[in-house]
């Protein structure tokens, strides 16, 4: 764990997990210490809840369901249609505690924070303590099992009005630490096939809370697009013998044509068959299995890698009157680096970011489409596979979800 920085767990009053990850000095120190009760009164959030008929049944946590036409394992969480959506900025839940507002339901039990980490209230994946981890056939081609993985939120700032792309580089650097350390956590869960990080920003991707911040997700299963990765990995490495992201990146650097930005770790670059309008991907020069494997050098110059690549990306768009500054609109969604691993249980991590906005310039995602970036080793990983991951985070047999190519920004 970086030096500079302080890891605080505590519990919500529902059971749920928190961490801090402070960098101010006076929090690494210990001079000054983070509050750590919840005061809320929220009950236990497996305790039983009144049907409709106002008996009392036991929780139920998401289910996944197999679609037989493609394979894939898809989430079930009716209970999500009532988490908060776009509340006013008095009324956010991932602000600091304030005493006295008229608003008490806040998740952050301090008056303040650097960044923090906590279980999702309203989780699509959610491991419930007795409900066995079992596949169901309830009539033929239709199976269904507990969607029994893990959600977190990573709050990036507590100031509501900020972004990613305007943190300082040490903060920048907590939160690569947040992600290093999370996926390491959640790759370590029984039951996780794959570690996700990314972050969504804008009504348009779907997000529902203003306030910067990103998401973690531990699947149950390898999601499709890595498992698709996995299976182009192996494939090359029984061809050749060599690690199919090492041979891509040494590709694009021999073309030099995509290439983006250099530094001493890291390289960015528009892939040869890019998906979007707009997409970067953000690689490590050492072939790595995931983000806690970085080293704290390249820890260091992801974080100021991503920032920059975020930065040029948002001035991409123009405004309705063709200036080249940031849309004040603009929207995206995004994921940590990839890694290269080539391991047993091998791991890659994915960051993508995806935009859209609403002003009318023909340059504009929302003309073109969404846009999606991906900064080196991504938060995610996949678990069984003895051959590079394209793109996935940290997890021996687990493999994480990029929602987007890899990409930078």
């Amino acid at each position: 764990m970086n030096q500079h920085l302080r890891r605080t767990p505590t519990h919500l009053a529902d059971g749920r997990e928190l961490v801090y990850f402070d960098d101010s000095p006076e929090y690494v120190s210990g001079e000054r210490t983070r509050r750590l009760d919840d005061p809320r009164p929220l009950p236990d959030r497996f305790a039983p809840v009144p049907g409709p008929d106002g008996v009392e049944r036991p929780y139920a946590g998401p289910e996944m369901r197999l679609d037989p036409l493609t394979g894939d394992w898809v989430p079930m969480a009716a209970h999500r249609m009532n988490r908060t959506f776009l509340p006013a900025a008095d009324s956010c839940p991932l602000c600091p505690a304030r005493p006295g507002a008229a608003y008490s339901d806040g998740e952050v039990p301090d008056t303040d924070y650097d960044v923090v980490v906590f279980e999702n209230r309203f989780p699509s994946l959610q491991r419930v303590p007795g409900v066995p981890d079992e596949r169901v056939l309830d009539a033929p081609l239709q199976v269904h099992g507990p969607a029994a993985g893990r959600c977190e939120v990573v709050v990036f700032s507590s100031d509501h009005h900020s972004s990613f792309g305007a943190l300082p580089p040490q903060r920048v650097r907590t939160i690569v630490d947040a992600w290093a350390d999370r996926t390491a956590a959640l790759g370590a869960t029984p039951g996780v096939e794959q570690v996700f990080c990314f972050e969504n920003r804008g009504q348009e991707i779907g997000v529902t809370l203003h306030h910067p911040h990103g998401q973690i997700y531990g699947y149950p299963y390898v999601t499709p697009r890595t498992r698709a990765m996995l299976t182009q990995a192996r494939a090359h490495h029984e061809r050749t013998g060599r690690n199919l992201l090492r041979d891509v990146l040494d590709s694009e650097l021999a073309d030099g044509r995509r290439v983006v930005l250099e530094t001493e770790h890291w390289v960015a670059y528009v892939p040869y068959a890019a998906r979007w309008p707009v997409e970067v991907h953000l690689a490590p020069r050492r072939d790595v299995p995931d983000l806690p494997a970085l080293t704290d050098a390249e820890r260091d110059d992801l974080a100021e890698t991503y920032l920059e690549l975020l930065r040029r990306l948002d001035h991409f768009f123009e405004d309705a009157d063709g200036d080249r500054s940031p849309c004040r609109t603009s929207r995206r969604g995004t994921r940590p680096p990839r890694t290269r691993a080539a391991r047993s249980r091998t791991a890659a991590r994915t960051t993508s970011r995806s935009r859209a906005c609403t002003c009318r310039s023909s340059r504009c995602c929302a003309r073109r489409g969404s846009s999606s970036t991906s900064p080196g080793p991504s938060p995610a990983w996949a678990r069984g596979s003895a051959t590079p991951l394209p793109s996935a985070s940290p997890r021996a047999s687990r493999s994480s979800h990029p929602p987007a190519p890899r990409a930078a920004g």
